[in-house]
């Protein structure tokens, strides 16, 4: 099964929809126009538009997610990789890492992780 795309609208959509989730699309609608700006119409068509894809699930106007946002997370990382480093995730590091500064605290956390990889655990 394909991952169902998320644009980057409807992303920030589906931030709102995980944390308050399971949430009414009346109360969508509320949060969409205080958080985002968006009109009700908008709002009501991106929960169509995801519940077609697989994203959503729309059940008698009570709204829960199908894709976790990690899961969500974790396939944007692998789609950016693979396009943009050619599926080298060194080569997506090395750019990453080039350009941010990173704090002792971040690079111990780092490292911890892949510690606990090399072990055989997952972070």
């Amino acid at each position: 099964m394909d991952f169902p795309k998320i644009h980057e609208s409807e992303y920030r959509f589906c931030l709102i929809m995980w944390e308050y989730e399971p949430v009414t699309a009346a109360q969508l609608v509320k949060l969409c126009q205080e958080q985002l700006g968006w009109k009700r119409t908008t709002t009501y068509t991106v929960i169509k538009r995801l519940g077609e894809r697989g994203v959503l699930k729309n059940d008698n106007s009570v709204i829960t997610s199908l894709v976790s946002k990690d899961e969500a997370q974790a396939y944007e990382i692998d789609e950016l990789v693979e396009k943009k480093f050619q599926g080298s995730l060194p080569a997506f590091i090395a750019a990453f890492t080039k350009h941010q500064d990173m704090s002792e605290d971040e690079l111990d956390e780092v490292q911890r992780m892949i510690d606990c990889i090399r072990k055989g655990g997952s972070q």
